[in-house]
């Protein structure tokens, strides 16, 4: 009789603790969803084995946390967030870790101590209620849960020294989060202004971007001007504690903001250059620059 081959599930294959496998802060969240953790699991450590540790080592890739997209009142209700940001975190050297809205306070304890870099992505639109505002007619999607979780995310990454990135959306969470505001829509608002919400393709750059010399994205993207597509109708209106702005579209709209005085990078484009990666230097650097910085938070740990 020839044995049978006994499987290796891939915890054990890690030589990972199948019950838990890295070590948690103690839980203050309120009910969690799902099957209740072992009475210890909260308060043991993990055993990674050599396959991990060697993961986790010194000049292991760094962990990018990418928050997601979420559907807005339809079923069934879904986290989504499109490829383009994963390739170019991936490209520049990173992990992409997605981070959705509906993760749960225990999920959130769990995945935050292992990220080493933050990308705040694009999609709908920030709540106005946020900064003091009533709704325009022109607000679409919003989602308090992606709102609260991206909010609190920029809070938890400046005060942990997270390298943080924002993309469209995301900059406009990012200047929010620090008490600043929004125009709620760019045609109704500021009247005459360029098309900021083209119709060409996401990969087809269609206006300029002027950088400001002294800034420390105008080193990462090596020239003064370049240009972006676009896909936004709100836009940056009064920026928030710290941020500065570092570049400004001919008529005048606020293209990105970094915050000089944190300890790691913080900074944020209005455009996408996610999708320009695939052919333009100064949209690859930007993804470099989140994920170098992330890598050397990384070796510091």
């Amino acid at each position: 009789m020839v044995q049978e081959k006994r499987r290796t599930s891939p915890c054990r294959a890690l030589g990972l603790d199948p019950v838990y496998s890295v070590p948690m802060r103690p839980w203050t969240g309120g009910p969690r969803h799902g099957p209740p953790h072992p009475p210890d699991a909260r308060n043991r450590p993990g055993k990674p084995g050599p396959v991990l540790n060697r993961a986790l080592g010194q000049g292991r890739p760094p962990l990018i946390g990418v928050t997601t997209s979420v559907s807005v009142n339809q079923v069934p209700e879904r986290a989504f967030v499109n490829a383009a940001y994963v390739r170019a975190v991936q490209d520049a050297g990173g992990v992409p870790v997605l981070l959705s809205p509906h993760l749960d306070a225990w999920s959130k304890t769990v995945l935050w101590p292992l990220l080493d870099g933050l990308l705040l992505t694009g999609g709908a639109d920030v709540d106005p209620a946020r900064w003091g505002e009533e709704r325009h007619p022109a607000t679409y999607d919003v989602s308090p849960a992606r709102d609260a979780l991206e909010i609190e995310l920029v809070s938890s990454a400046l005060e942990d020294q997270v390298p943080l990135f924002a993309v469209c959306r995301g900059v406009q969470v990012l200047n929010v989060a620090l008490g600043g505001s929004l125009w709620q829509d760019i045609p109704t608002d500021l009247p005459g202004s360029l098309v900021h919400s083209q119709k060409e393709a996401r990969e087809q750059p269609t206006h300029a971007v002027k950088v400001s010399g002294d800034s420390d994205l105008a080193t990462i993207v090596g020239r003064r001007e370049i240009q972006v597509n676009s896909f936004h109708h709100q836009a940056l209106k009064h920026l928030g504690r710290g941020l500065r702005e570092v570049a400004r579209a001919p008529d005048g709209i606020i293209e990105a903001i970094e915050l000089p005085d944190a300890p790691t990078p913080v900074f944020g484009v209005q455009w996408h250059p996610e999708d320009l990666a695939g052919h333009d230097d100064a949209a690859r650097n930007l993804f470099r620059a989140l994920v170098d910085a992330a890598r050397e938070r990384a070796t510091r740990r």
